[in-house]
């Protein structure tokens, strides 16, 4: 740490010098991913969504001086579930810093209180386009766990394969659920996330209740008149990842994707990846994000190989 860095609690007081920070972030990134909003380029809409990040509850930070100047931040809140373990979590509005090696005396006084106070699984969402920052996250022991793509949704059809895709109904949940295997698959390695199997009753019920809902479709792929695989499409506000300055405008998510093993490679995943992009134009979608599991071999590929860039990613890291 600079002699001339001091590094002091967050607060309230720090927003509007915070916000300016954030913004210039945002318009650096915005230089090399233009889907991302512009809004987020003026401090004002930035003031908002690092509010909004502060507000959470038990949330805290630091910020970092420099003769009195604030020349970064960073602020992290637990998040509700189970699957996160006690944790911590710097969501996209929740740091920035004139030089990315600040970023590593923010966290030293941040997550000595947080570990303090007993959440040793720590979070960070951060823009991907930015090599200085990832790689001092990197040299705080974080890993990438979660990829967050984006890309612009294809003005025309691509080449049709032999899989039919449609929309589902409900005459086809039997088959969804049959087909809802990606959760089992991330259990294996190497990506061993952790997974508990859902109550069937209340996944048939979830599952019915989005197949009714008008802003969603549910996708089938079939070859040979048997059900194949499934994708999902909503707003991109169903999702809890693309949130804050990570979230663009006119955009749509592709939820989930998965495919029967014995199929894989017979372009059903394409014709899944195709129907989504077709929902999104008739709908009027300009772009579609997707993430995925960073370990997760298969669809660590596919994604960016379907044209998505990775805008953002999220790291984690357990202190033991």
């Amino acid at each position: 740490m600079s002699a001339r860095l001091e590094i002091a609690p967050f607060g309230d007081e720090h927003l509007d010098d915070a916000s300016v920070l954030l913004a210039a972030r945002h318009a650096r990134q915005r230089l090399v991913e233009p889907l991302l909003s512009a809004a987020f380029e003026k401090p004002a809409a930035a003031r908002t969504e690092l509010e909004a990040v502060w507000r959470s509850e038990r949330a805290s930070g630091a910020v970092a001086l420099e003769r009195g100047r604030l020349v970064g931040y960073l602020v992290g809140a637990p998040r509700r579930g189970t699957a996160w373990g006690p944790n911590v979590w710097v969501e996209p509005s929740g740091h920035a810093s004139e030089s990315a090696e600040t970023v590593r005396d923010l966290y030293a006084r941040a997550a000595a209180a947080w570990v303090a106070d007993g959440a040793t699984s720590h979070y960070a969402v951060v823009p991907a386009t930015d090599p200085a920052l990832l790689d001092a996250w990197s040299r705080l022991e974080f890993g990438q766990q979660q990829g967050l793509g984006i890309r612009e949704v294809p003005r025309e059809p691509g080449e049709p394969g032999r899989a039919r895709v449609r929309i589902a109904t409900a005459d086809d949940v039997e088959e969804i659920l049959r087909l809802d295997i990606l959760g089992e698959y991330q259990a294996s390695s190497p990506t061993f996330a952790p997974h508990v199997a859902p109550d069937p009753d209340e996944a048939r019920d979830e599952l019915l209740e989005e197949l009714a809902d008008p802003r969603v479709a549910t996708l089938v792929a079939e070859l040979d008149g048997r059900a194949v695989g499934i994708a999902t499409a909503a707003p991109v506000e169903y999702s809890g990842l693309h949130t804050g300055v990570a979230r663009p405008d006119d955009a749509c998510i592709l939820g989930y994707a998965a495919t029967a093993p014995e199929v894989r490679g017979s372009g059903a995943g394409l014709a899944l990846t195709e129907g989504v992009f077709a929902w999104a134009r008739e709908n009027g979608y300009t772009t579609v994000v997707v993430d995925w599991r960073v370990p997760n071999l298969l669809s660590s590929r596919f994604w960016p190989a379907r044209g998505f860039r990775t805008s953002f990613v999220r790291l984690h890291r357990t202190v033991t």
